[in-house]
């Protein structure tokens, strides 16, 4: 039986690093093509090997499909503006409306989908999204920008959590990165949902660096290695690893809050995916179950487990 490593502190030296960027926009291309090839990686010899590979066509599919979109329609600069002076997330998924360009994208993407090697299940629930009226695609919508997914409708949902992402991160890549704020512990500084996980960053000059991805819109955003990812403490938070697996997933557990949070560690594996490798650990999700945390960390691939 697998067992845990409880390291009680991360072993790894930040030294003397310099100020890493308090935010990291999404480039929409290269994000999801990126996490495309990292699933296909993890997908060889894995027990999840069918699911990691799908998921790496959904990614690929996301990509593919933002050529010659029509633009998304931003914020008005008053907004903006109000949202900077008090700090709150610019493009914030509570006031989400679907424009012409999330309408395009949303039947390019659910129509390219069905092209996907897939369970007959996955196809029923495919067809079901396309061919869904108003009223039960903006319940979907809204199940996924408040993080509640019915346990009987979740193959419809990660489907347009795919949509979403894409919208939300063509959204974040607008934006100035200068002008954003923290927001608050566990909050995209963007879009304002939680994190899939956090990354310790290998990039020149950040070496690392503690960077929260965001579940919706791919922002990173630069976080504070000794505090919990979700409520802020400082206090008891122990880092737990499953023994004989790569040194590069950790999940930091808070007694505080009794929530956790994955960490991915760039240093230990170059290719890691914030997304890709939680997905992959999912062994390490149902241990720290066992021992009575929660999971904190949103990740729409995730959904039913």
């Amino acid at each position: 039986m697998r067992k845990f490593h409880d390291l009680k502190a991360d072993p790894t030296k930040i030294g003397n690093i310099a100020k890493p960027p308090f935010v990291q926009l999404p480039d929409p291309d290269e994000l999801f093509a990126a996490r495309a090839t990292r699933f296909r990686q993890l997908a060889v010899g894995h027990d999840l090997g069918p699911y990691l590979e799908f998921l790496a066509g959904v990614c690929e599919v996301q990509a593919a499909v933002q050529d010659d979109l029509p633009e998304p329609v931003m914020p008005a600069p008053e907004i903006l503006e109000r949202a900077a002076i008090h700090e709150m997330p610019p493009v914030s998924r509570a006031d989400f409306v679907a424009d012409e360009a999330f309408s395009v994208l949303f039947d390019r993407l659910t129509s390219a989908a069905s092209t996907l090697h897939m369970p007959p299940e996955g196809h029923v629930a495919l067809s079901q999204v396309r061919a869904a009226d108003r009223e039960k695609r903006e319940g979907i919508i809204g199940n996924i920008l408040s993080d509640f997914v019915p346990a009987d409708a979740v193959a419809e949902h990660v489907f347009v959590a795919a949509v979403m992402q894409v919208h939300f991160a063509r959204l974040a890549a607008r934006l100035d990165p200068t002008v954003l704020k923290p927001v608050g512990d566990g909050v995209c500084p963007v879009c304002g949902a939680p994190p899939s996980s956090s990354i310790i960053v290998d990039w020149l000059g950040a070496q690392g660096a503690r960077f929260c991805s965001c579940s919706l819109c791919g922002t990173l955003w630069n976080y504070v290695r000794a505090k919990c990812t979700l409520c802020g403490s400082t206090k008891e938070i122990s880092y737990q690893a499953i023994e004989a697996e790569p040194e590069g997933v950790k999940a930091e557990t808070c007694a505080a809050c009794q929530g956790y949070v994955k960490i991915v560690y760039q240093d230990k594996i170059r290719a890691v995916d914030p997304v890709a490798d939680d997905v992959a650990t999912l062994g390490l999700d149902l241990l720290v179950r066992e021992l009575d945390f929660r999971r904190g960390g949103v990740n729409p691939f995730l959904i039913g487990y």
